[in-house]
Parts: structure tokens; C-alpha cells; sequence
């Protein structure tokens, strides 16, 4: 629980050295400059690489594939365009990186022990070698002929304000 609270605090100072140095070697323009075009590189990068992850999502549930590889990268390029669209040349870096799928690959393999995908159907999908993932819930899937709602009979839980319907 420490790290992620020391990276929260620590990012922006750092981000403020990072627009101190970057700013010393092109001046304020060149970095208010550099600034601007990495958010509108954000926007682009996710219109275009996120329509590309949701084809192959598309692709991937119509073939009755296990679809968690589509899903955590189409996640890790929203991450990548939030941080290229945020300012800052540090999480510039890291969303520059997350949009290349080499290393959204490797960010998959360390994820993919612990996904696990279930559909809507019988079967669930599990992305690691353990095998089919046990259901957490029962369900149970009642057909028209098995529940019916008699409006005639009384329950004890209704109101009977002595109106005929």
C-alpha cells in the first residue's frame, strides 16, 4: 500500500523537474509546445489503436475465443492515452510505451494468472494453464413454464387496501 502512495506523491514533483529540465534545454514554448501535441497524440492514438482492439474483441468473442487478451490490452491503451493525455513528460513515457504491443504483450504475461473471464453461457474462460475457473455464483435459469406469478392468490407480504383491480 506504500508504493502506490509514494508514486502518487512523488510523480508530480517529478513531472515539475521533468518541465524544469525539458524547459531549460528547448525553452517554454518548445515544452508547452511538446505538451499540447502529446495530448492530441493521446486522443488520436486511442481513437484509432482502441477501434482496432474492439474489431479484434469482436472477432475474438464471435469465434467463441477466450477474449481476456483483447480486454486487459484494449484497458492498457485507455491507461496509455489517459497518461499521454494528462501533462507530463514521465507519464508521456510510460503511455508512449503502453501503446507499443510488445510490451503490452509482456504486461499481458505477467497479468494473465490472475484473469479470469466469464461469459454469460455454461462454459466460463480461464486465461491461465490452471484450467476452467469455478463459477462464483449459483445461478439458476428458470424457463417461462417453471415460474409463474399468480396475481389471484394472496401472500402475506401484500397490501390489501380493500381496492379492486
Amino acid at each position: 500500500m506504500r508504493m502506490p502512495l509514494a508514486i502518487l506523491l512523488l510523480l508530480p514533483l517529478a513531472e515539475i523537474a521533468a518541465f524544469v529540465v525539458v524547459g531549460k534545454y528547448l525553452g517554454v514554448l518548445a515544452t508547452l509546445g511538446l505538451t499540447v501535441l502529446a495530448s492530441m497524440a493521446g486522443l488520436v492514438l486511442l481513437r484509432v489503436q482502441g477501434a482496432g482492439v474492439l474489431r479484434r474483441l469482436q472477432t475474438e468473442s464471435q469465434k467463441g475465443a477466450d477474449p481476456a487478451r483483447e480486454i486487459v490490452h484494449g484497458a492498457m491503451i485507455v491507461i496509455a492515452a489517459f497518461l499521454l493525455i494528462i501533462p507530463g513528460f514521465i507519464t508521456d513515457v510510460v503511455g508512449i510505451l503502453l501503446f507499443v504491443p510488445f510490451v503490452r504483450d509482456f504486461a499481458w504475461s505477467l497479468v494473465k494468472p490472475h484473469v479470469t473471464v466469464m461469459r454469460e453461457s455454461r462454459f466460463s474462460y480461464r486465461s491461465s494453464s490452471k484450467g476452467p475457473a469455478a463459477p462464483r455464483a449459483t445461478v439458476i435459469d428458470l424457463d417461462e413454464d417453471d415460474y409463474h406469478h399468480d396475481q389471484k392468490r394472496q401472500s402475506p407480504w401484500s397490501v390489501d387496501d380493500g381496492r379492486k383491480d
